[in-house]
């Protein structure tokens, strides 16, 4: 009849179960199962080859790992403690077993999954959020933790460069160095000039909103909004040189776990230099790699750059397997425990 709507049919009830199945939980227990098919493929792949490099590692000295262990759990307080000091700097108290918990979480998302650093950055931002750190402060904080890190750890490489004395990969260091602290100068006079920052976001939107065809202005208000917010936070120069402190304390920990393990197997720990510059080239390698992990990649050359700095190659290759297992299996298996349980307190 006119006027009359038209009875519901199969297909309706299927697409309203679908769609209470989905809010009702489904896509929580949808990604759930992504991730564990994530891991279980990772672990089928990689499995042949971490057993090869197992059978490497001889009986280590216990009390050597120990104090590895030690250094690698405090190299993730240092950098927990990093973004503690970048979140207080902005009025947003945050304990600092808290802040640990979030870096143990976020690095374990970094390093496990494939574009882990998108879902670390998701999660990181997310978190924070939760915590009562505003949208702007908390892209502010992701952004300024991962530049710090990036310059602690060019900063090591290039001390180890300028020390050696040696003008080979000097130049190419210091160039990264220089780009790092651009990165930091460009943001201190963005939100001196935040007129600039406007203008480029106008612009940009203008862009976007024509590829998406829609008026120019869609989202102006909110984009000019969320820039206002950016450029109020301020860091004081104090609490800036504290953040790098601890971010160039997490890498230094870190390449003494790396050191320990070397003991730990009788291998011989080559000179201080050399072993900066092994560990900054199987570090920044880690970065340039889109394998979880940089599973091989970094393996390569942490044992490449060893062998090359006096470690005589089979304790090399142990020393690590060993460290690896404590960087990636240890601190990764903490973080996705803490993670697990941050989404379980957040379904109840």
């Amino acid at each position: 009849m006119p006027g009359s709507s038209p009875s519901a049919g199969p297909g309706d009830a299927a697409l309203r179960r679908s769609s209470t199945w989905w809010r009702g939980g489904g896509r929580r227990r949808l990604v759930r199962a992504v991730l564990v098919a994530l891991l279980v493929a990772e672990a089928a792949v990689g499995g042949h080859a971490l057993v090869t490099a197992l059978g490497r590692l001889t009986e280590p000295a216990w009390p050597w790992v120990a104090v590895a262990v030690l250094a690698e759990l405090t190299s993730m307080v240092a950098y927990g403690r990093m973004q503690q000091r970048l979140l207080r700097a902005e009025a947003v108290p945050v304990r600092l077993s808290t802040a640990v918990r979030l870096a143990y979480a976020a690095h374990a998302l970094s390093i496990s999954l494939p574009g882990g650093p998108v879902f670390s950055t998701a999660y990181n931002f997310r978190r924070m959020r939760t915590l009562g750190a505003s949208a702007a402060v908390a892209s502010w904080c992701i952004a300024l933790s991962g530049v710090l890190s990036a310059a602690a750890l060019v900063a090591l490489a290039a001390v180890a460069e300028l020390l050696r004395g040696s003008t080979d990969g000097l130049a190419s260091t210091l160039l990264h160095l220089a780009g790092a602290a651009a990165a930091l100068l460009a943001v201190r006079m963005l939100g001196r000039r935040p007129g600039w920052l406007h203008r480029g976001a106008t612009a940009g939107l203008a862009v976007l909103n024509r590829l998406r065809r829609r008026p120019p202005a869609t989202g102006l208000d909110q984009v000019h909004d969320t820039l206002d917010r950016l450029v109020a936070v301020r860091l004081p120069r104090a609490e800036l040189g504290a953040a790098a402190g601890q971010a160039l304390l997490n890498w230094v920990l870190d390449a003494l776990a790396l050191v320990l393990c070397i003991r730990a197997v009788g291998g011989e720990v080559p000179g201080l230099l050399p072993l900066l510059l092994a560990y900054a080239a199987g570090m920044t390698a880690a970065s340039l790699t889109i394998v979880p992990g940089g599973l091989g990649v970094v393996d390569g050359a942490l044992v490449l750059g060893l062998v090359t700095a006096g470690t005589a190659a089979g304790p090399a290759i142990a020393a690590v397997v060993l460290y690896r297992l404590l960087s990636l299996g240890l601190v990764g298996g903490i973080g996705w425990a803490l993670y697990l349980l941050d989404r379980r307190r957040a379904d109840d």
